[in-house]
């Protein structure tokens, strides 16, 4: 059996996880608010 190694894993800075959560959110914003665009409209084949 091989020994399990540690993994050192590099813990981002506060401000790089602030920022990445800022953007995941504004993107999960940009999606919501395309979607509302689309409601109601009839994407069926036969309207292409």
């Amino acid at each position: 059996m091989p020994v399990a190694q540690k993994t050192v894993i590099a813990t981002p800075s506060p401000r790089a996880f602030i920022l990445r959560q800022m953007a995941l959110f504004a993107a999960a914003a940009l999606f919501v608010f395309l979607l509302s665009l689309t409601y109601g409209l009839d994407l069926s084949p036969g309207f292409f």
